[in-house]
């Protein structure tokens, strides 16, 4: 789990103990305030809240007796509802949803102040993107408890994000295999035939390995996949070590994180000029397209990635259309001499 900013785990004699220090290991580092037992309970976040001193103005009926109410309900802490990451990140969208209107009576909260919270962020368009992401998730939690009456983001539209993170070319794919080396090649190529998340890449081990393919829960959707072990991760996992234990692991022998391997192959990255710009989560965009490519449909492509099916569609379209584009180029060149074929065959000629 991952634990708010100032909040620290302490195991002793094999229990595990919580506490929040601001500032801790620097000079000015505040009293340490022990917290509950249980992370997953909803005491353990309002002492995190009163230890942050940001409970004396909660009022009842306001935005920030909302969003508490929100942030120690089941649905948001149960980790087969949200993953980690997705808690960490609903709550810094919810601080931003404090700050503007904390203390403001949620019942008067209305759409037009969502759209008022996406104009100031149009600069930063993924950051508003997911802010109103958050705002969805807490209207419709709140509606179907009867803490509002109304949405709060109804009419108020994403902004368009274009670019994002692009396929690898095959001249980018084929340099990462020649160049890469250990355990950085082998997380590409788990990226690349697996077409999964990164928070998912770094779990996968061969206790994993299922009947052909890999069985597993996705952290960020709970939702359980199968993708098939291919032919070319196959031969390479054949010089794999068989332990337990994820596949990718540190220097130092510990499992990799999500992040911890992403610095690791940027740092990689650096060494290749072939590669630069290229992301590690460009290549699940590459493992749809390649999918898409050999024929199978957007909802096999689904249950193999787990993703939507409007997120395949996205990684698809331009390989549909350039797809498209070349057997048009094709039957064209077949039929451009066939006017004069016709012509040839409908006049009459004199015999020589």
């Amino acid at each position: 789990m991952i634990l708010p900013k100032g909040v620290h785990k302490v195991i002793s004699r094999g229990r595990e103990y919580y506490y929040f220090q601001a500032g801790r290991g620097t000079e000015h580092a505040g009293s340490r305030v022990r917290l509950p037992d249980d992370p997953q309970t909803p005491e353990f976040w309002i002492a995190v809240r009163q230890a942050q001193g940001m409970d004396a103005a909660t009022g009842a009926g306001t935005v920030n007796a909302l969003i508490d109410a929100y942030e120690t309900s089941p649905a948001f802490l149960d980790p087969e509802t949200l993953s980690d990451g997705t808690r960490a990140l609903y709550r810094r969208m919810l601080r931003i949803a404090r700050t503007a209107w904390g203390e403001l009576p949620a019942a008067r909260l209305r759409p037009v102040h969502v759209q008022a919270i996406m104009d100031g962020l149009a600069q930063s368009k993924g950051k508003a993107n997911t802010f109103l992401g958050t705002m969805r998730a807490l209207s419709a939690w709140a509606r179907a408890r009867g803490q509002i009456d109304d949405s709060l983001t109804e009419g108020v539209k994403p902004y368009p994000v274009t670019g994002g993170h692009k396929p690898w070319t095959t001249a980018q794919i084929a340099s990462a295999l020649d160049e890469l080396s250990g355990t950085i090649r082998r997380g590409v190529f788990l990226y690349l035939y697996t077409g999964q998340r990164g928070s998912d890449v770094v779990r996968l081990g061969w206790t994993d390995v299922d009947e052909g393919g890999f069985t597993i829960r996705q952290r960020k959707t709970g939702r359980e996949v199968w993708c098939p072990i291919v032919p070319e991760l196959a031969a390479e996992m054949a010089s794999w070590d068989r332990r337990p234990g994820p596949f990718l692991l540190q220097p130092n022998g510990k499992p990799y994180s999500r992040k911890r391997f992403s610095i690791h192959f940027a740092e990689a990255r650096e060494e290749i000029p072939a590669l630069a710009g290229v992301t590690l989560h460009g290549l699940r965009c590459t493992a749809v397209v390649r999918l898409r490519r050999l024929g199978l449909s957007v909802g096999q492509i689904g249950d193999i990635s787990g993703m939507s099916l409007a997120m395949i569609e996205r990684y698809c379209r331009f390989a549909d259309k350039k797809a498209s584009g070349k057997a048009a180029l094709l039957s064209l060149s077949g039929t451009a001499g066939e006017p004069n074929c016709k012509t040839l065959e409908n006049r009459k000629t004199k015999p020589f």
